[in-house]
């Protein structure tokens, strides 16, 4: 049973906002994770980007109810602003920038939900939300291993670099030629 405190309007609204982060974090995580494993193949980036991606497709199937019960936003709005991140991304962004520096940059984007994560727990806490407070524990407890291991796969970049500065998308041999006159 939830013993919740009253919330203030300040801290219902700190709390909607983190909610809607939490949708978005979730659903970046579950996109570019697997969009970024796809093109590592059996690499063994890949299968750590693969292990972030499943465990945030089953958060995002429990949040709503999470939300619900907890009167909270179903953060549709999130969603959609995860959903246009990572199509930008994937689109526009990606083909810009090295394997290895896109890699980095969904890294980035895992290290930020584990904030946001460690954020809406303390905050349940604080409004002795014991469910909420529970729900972030479990996830920052199955997560944070994975996000690890995303980290620990850095070093296989290093170890092969020809695929470390490889560009993505139909652009990218374009792209090489263009950045060869400017580099050489």
């Amino acid at each position: 049973m939830t013993h919740r405190k009253p919330l203030s309007d300040n801290q219902r609204t700190f709390l909607n906002n983190l909610t809607r982060e939490v949708f978005q974090t979730e659903t970046s995580a579950a996109r570019h994770s697997r969009r970024e494993a796809e093109r590592y193949g059996d690499a063994p980036p890949a299968a750590a980007l693969r292990a972030v991606a499943v465990h945030a497709e089953r958060v995002l199937t429990e949040l709503p109810g999470i939300a619900e019960r907890n009167e909270l936003v179903v953060s549709k709005g999130g969603i959609f602003v995860g959903e246009l991140f990572s199509q930008g991304r994937d689109k526009f962004a990606d083909l810009l920038i090295d394997s290895e520096r896109s890699y980095r940059g969904t890294l980035l984007g895992m290290r930020h939900g584990v904030d946001v994560f460690r954020l809406l727990q303390e905050f349940a806490d604080v409004a002795n939300n014991y469910e909420l407070r529970d729900f972030a524990k479990a996830w920052l407890e199955e997560r944070l291993p994975l996000v690890q291991r995303v980290d620990h796969e850095l070093r296989w970049f290093a170890e092969n670099p020809d695929v470390s500065v490889g560009l993505h998308g139909f652009l990218a041999p374009r792209l090489r030629s263009v950045t060869r006159l400017f580099v050489h």
